[in-house]
């Protein structure tokens, strides 16, 4: 049976020049289902208020011609957040922290629902940064520190590799002598026992994916594949490429 899923997964919220959204806007509003929108603030970038964090989408979002409602207006309860996703057509999952993004979806025994109905094509799923993060098998390539303590790193396993936002290489001639980004993830598949394949999708780039296919839209992305010094290999997408062979579990 084809998997019903819908999702759009982008690498980030801004790009620069542009206010909140504006690159992806049309892409949003082609994979809403409805126009009521549930959004998922816990990810609370520099530790904003996830009612501040709601208004500042709910803003945005009117701007569209949609209705945006913070899963934190529904109540504080996992109850309250279970029952909001058990309603919902659309979820919007902002980007932020990750791992606070995940840790409060598990406090608030969001994960399991959100998978079951996705997968099950009856929500429709739309992550930005943090929220893209979150959808793939595992958080391992997120770009942020902690902040707070995870469980565990899986993911909602709503695709079948790792997500890596806002990815960029390292520039020509520079004197930095931390680790690129491109080590990090290496570092990741050598080092991870059970590594997933990583899509690092440059600031811009987005993955639009319905039920068994997915496409790139924006930007450049670049596929790292795990193997040994010989066989592992990083590959660049271009967009309107299909990438459907990703989504083979």
């Amino acid at each position: 049976m084809p998997n019903p899923r819908s999702l759009l997964l982008i690498s980030n919220s801004t790009c620069h020049g542009q206010g909140y959204l504006d690159h992806c806007q049309q892409e949003i509003i082609c994979a809403l289902q409805t126009r009521d929108v549930l959004f998922i603030p816990y990810a609370r970038p520099d530790g904003t208020s996830l009612r501040s964090y709601t208004l500042k989408a709910r803003e945005k979002f009117e701007k569209m011609g949609m209705k945006l409602t913070g899963i934190n207006e529904y109540g504080p309860s996992p109850e309250d957040s279970i029952k909001a996703i058990q309603e919902a057509k659309t979820v919007f999952v902002g980007g932020g922290n990750t791992f606070n993004l995940l840790r409060t979806l598990r406090i608030q025994g969001l994960t399991r629902v959100m998978r079951e109905k996705v997968m099950a094509g009856e929500l429709t799923y739309i992550g930005a940064s943090a929220g893209s993060n979150v959808a793939g098998l595992g958080i391992h390539t997120t770009n942020d520190m902690p902040v707070v303590d995870v469980s565990s790193f899986d993911g909602l396993g709503l695709v079948p590799f790792n997500i890596n936002p806002h990815y960029i290489e390292k520039a020509e001639g520079s004197t930095h002598q931390g680790e690129s980004r491109d080590t990090r993830i290496w570092e990741y598949l050598a080092l991870n026992g059970k590594p997933a394949k990583v899509i690092a999708l440059r600031e811009g780039a987005m993955l639009r994916i319905f039920g068994d296919k997915m496409s790139l839209h924006g930007a450049e992305a670049f596929i790292f594949v795990p193997g040994d010094e010989i066989e592992k290999k990083k590959t660049k997408c271009t967009p309107g490429q299909s990438l459907d062979h990703l989504l083979a579990a």
